[in-house]
């Protein structure tokens, strides 16, 4: 990565993407942000970023051309659930996309390339922490497109000399300034719990109490968006032409289902209900990355790594929506 470099965020209107073009702005790099709006927010494309609204399948190639330093790849859709049930959307975004996007760079002769992957290529894990070794076994549609990518990925880095790195996030919490977490439906536990918080739903639901952890509920590694955004930065700097790098990203420590609820309640100082229910189907009892490999090969290190500080950036985020 080179100074005043011009870039490439596709989804830079979503949460992740919207903190890394402002990150990678920041830093005195140009950057274009592609996204079709379909779940991102105009709002969370940086001042001082070019924005182009559309999707990646039609929009890439035209966009993309030998002014380019490289391409930060965001642009997916990502819930599980849905995924389930509408297979093949995931398949069309998330895989077509992705090769129409690696077939831009290739005829536009970019070759650098961070591609936003995901903890759920490994599915159900063996052992914990996760190291990226791990056997990959997605137990939904999301997390098999995800690491097709992945695949598709090696294959251009192979063939064709793309310099890239996987980055597979575990659970990305926090605020970034302006920048936060607006999904909807909203899934994650931090803002369902921020929700519940500020009486905009009446309870939080904990999905089983009786797994084998100190508390009885799922413990899961969450990483700040911000310290994630650094990761992306140092990523760009590390890829090596012909080589595909994969680097799981995370705080190495997890957090309980109910120490997240217990973080909310103090640094909110909010009454919130929490309601036992029954275990989901594929639920492991702990999810926690070893982030080694990108402390050793990019030299990152989550500096952000205490819950109450996440929670608390979350919550100003989320109070700051309110005002809007």
């Amino acid at each position: 990565m080179t100074p005043q470099s011009k870039y490439l965020v596709t989804g830079g209107a979503g949460y992740v993407g919207g903190v890394v073009a402002a990150r990678l702005i920041e830093a005195g790099h140009q950057v274009v942000v592609l996204d079709d709006l379909s779940t991102g927010h105009r709002a969370s494309v940086p001042a001082g970023a070019v924005f182009v609204q559309g999707r990646l399948q039609d929009l890439a190639a035209e966009v993309l051309d030998g002014s380019f330093d490289g391409v930060l790849h965001f642009a997916a859709s990502s819930q599980v659930g849905e995924s389930v049930a509408d297979p093949e959307k995931y398949w069309r975004n998330n895989v077509a996309g992705s090769m129409e996007l690696l077939a831009a760079m290739r005829k536009a002769g970019v070759g650098r390339l961070v591609f936003s992957s995901t903890a759920a290529v490994y599915g159900e894990p063996e052992q914990s922490p996760i190291e990226e070794t791990a056997r990959t076994a997605p137990t939904n549609p999301y997390g098999a497109t995800k690491l097709a990518v992945d695949h598709m990925i090696t294959g251009e880095a192979n063939a064709h000399g793309l310099a890239a790195v996987s980055l597979r996030y575990f659970n990305v919490a926090g605020a970034y300034g302006a920048q936060g977490e607006r999904h909807d439906p909203e899934s994650h536990l931090i803002p369902l719990v921020i929700q519940a918080a500020q009486g905009r739903r009446p309870h939080i639901a904990v999905y089983g109490e009786d797994y084998p952890t100190p508390d009885g509920t799922c413990v899961r590694d969450y990483i700040h968006v911000a310290d994630l955004a650094e990761a992306h930065l140092l990523a760009l700097a590390a890829a090596e032409p012909g080589q595909h790098l994969i680097c799981n990203l995370g705080n190495g420590s997890g957090f309980s289902v109910r120490q997240v609820i217990d973080t909310v309640r103090r640094v909110t100082g909010r009454e919130i209900t929490a309601v036992g229910a029954d275990r989901r189907p594929g639920d492991p009892a702990v999810l926690v990355a070893s982030a080694e490999r990108a402390r050793t090969l990019l030299g990152w290190t989550p500096s952000r790594t205490d819950l109450d500080g996440i929670v608390a950036d979350a919550w100003a985020f989320a109070r700051a929506l309110e005002k809007e």
